[in-house]
């Protein structure tokens, strides 16, 4: 029986050159100033149902940000640019937490979400079958609130109501 042990490494068993010059020393790097971490009093975050296809949970995660970043301004940061003065365009302010959860859990937030008439986007099942905007909004237009098949929604607002909306939901791996 063969079997794989680990030694520990020490200064006499290390591999190095032989007879050559030693190594420059690496370039300092630059100096960043040190930012305090930003607790931010707000949440941005996507919940997605748990049977969704890969490409379902981008393409709806997609969808929902977008929602949100084009009506809250306050959730956009400033824009972006290179060392060389390239320029980029602005991104979220804060990060975006992504849960998933059941059916059910989907459901639940969506009602939770209206009772406390958070800024929210929606994606239904509905909107997998359709091409274009303005059929996507015929589509979520066709049915009635309660019975919204929802599989992915998009809440900001203040940090302990969208806790109380996701309730239930996990992280997504």
């Amino acid at each position: 029986m063969q079997r794989t042990y680990k030694t520990t490494p020490y200064a006499g068993r290390q591999s190095r050159r032989v007879n050559s010059e030693p190594n420059p020393p690496a370039p300092p790097a630059p100096a960043v100033p040190a930012v305090p971490p930003i607790r931010f009093d707000t949440k941005l975050v996507v919940l997605l149902r748990d049977d969704l296809e890969t490409w379902q949970r981008l393409n709806v995660t997609s969808f929902l940000v977008s929602g949100l970043g084009t009506q809250i301004p306050e959730v956009i940061g400033e824009p972006y640019e290179d060392a060389d003065g390239v320029p980029y365009l602005p991104m979220f302010r804060q990060p975006v937490l992504v849960f998933e959860g059941s059916k059910e859990t989907l459901t639940a937030a969506h009602t939770r979400a209206l009772s406390r008439a958070l800024p929210r986007a929606l994606f239904t099942s509905d909107l997998f079958a359709t091409g274009n905007d303005h059929d996507n909004r015929a589509a979520v237009r066709a049915v009635p609130t309660a019975e919204l098949d929802v599989v992915g929604l998009a809440v900001y607002g203040p940090r302990n109501a969208v806790d109380k909306v996701v309730k239930g939901a996990r992280m997504h791996p």
